[in-house]
């Protein structure tokens, strides 16, 4: 018996990440796209999502929310955009009941908790990393943290692509709240210059590369006394972040209002 494809709307659909979704999502039998969004004043308004994106016509032209049609009514938006577009993609899937996948980095409070009040009528996953194998490393770096305690120094480097506009990057944030609350560690500091004097026990140094064409690298090192631990996650290319936000959207079809986390997708069955 076959089972009806996930419909997946794009918000953010002509960004790198977006024209990226667009190619996978056509290749994914799971899902299919019926709506493709950008702000208002995009040149690609009006243009085919497949065209804009290298692939052929795939009958989705891109359009602002308000432009949008019953017919182009997704089960699931995938929002990698901008943090000023967040309230809006929120409050217009809460009005229209549509669960909302938020990749979107640099999120400040107020975006929070715009996804706090959407989540008390859709289901909403937001996170700073949607690949897979950076949330299996989430994992990892708890229990690291949890085992070695305040007796490690912790130090956290990203490196990301020279046109990144948030530093440090929300997924190196998140690793540095996991070790936190696992080890009681801190307080975080932003690299470190001058006569800083010796290393405070606790301390958790944040330091971020931008070079080049990185899609994103991340490493926590965990140093005792006689040895150190490094666990590393490097991206090749953006296809992980794609398509774990892709298993992010399928899984939140159809769930029940609340806040959901990538380790719930992480632990689902595929």
């Amino acid at each position: 018996m076959s089972t009806a494809r996930t419909r997946i709307g794009l918000h953010g659909a002509t960004g790198r990440m977006g024209l990226r979704l667009v190619q996978l999502v056509a290749q994914d039998p799971r899902v299919e796209l019926v709506a493709a969004v950008d702000r208002e004043g995009n040149p690609k308004l009006g243009e085919d999502a497949g065209i804009a994106a290298g692939i052929g016509p795939l009958g989705v032209p891109v359009q602002t929310l308000g432009e949008l049609g019953p017919d182009s009514r997704p089960d699931v938006f995938i929002d990698f955009s901008h943090p000023s577009g967040t309230p809006e993609i929120a409050a217009f899937c809460r009005r229209d009941r549509i669960a909302l996948v938020v990749g979107t980095t640099g999120l400040e409070p107020e975006h929070h908790r715009a996804l706090e009040a959407a989540s008390t009528a859709i289901p909403v996953l937001a996170a700073p990393n949607m690949s897979r194998a950076v949330n299996l490393l989430m994992k990892l770096v708890a229990e690291a943290a949890a085992a070695l305690g305040t007796e490690a120094d912790v130090e956290i480097v990203e490196r990301h692509h020279r046109l990144k506009k948030d530093a440090p990057s929300g997924t190196a944030l998140r690793l540095a709240e996991i070790v936190m609350a696992s080890s009681g560690a801190g307080p975080m500091v932003h690299g470190r210059e001058g006569q800083v004097g010796e290393r405070p026990r606790g301390e958790i140094g944040m330091h971020a590369v931008r070079a080049g064409d990185c899609p994103g690298d991340h490493t926590v090192l965990f140093a005792v006394g006689g040895d150190s631990l490094e666990l590393t996650h490097r991206a090749l290319n953006r296809d992980g972040f794609v398509r774990g936000a892709i298993d992010a959207a399928v899984f939140l079809a159809g769930k029940p209002p609340g806040s959901y986390a990538m380790a719930d997708v992480l632990d689902s069955p595929r």
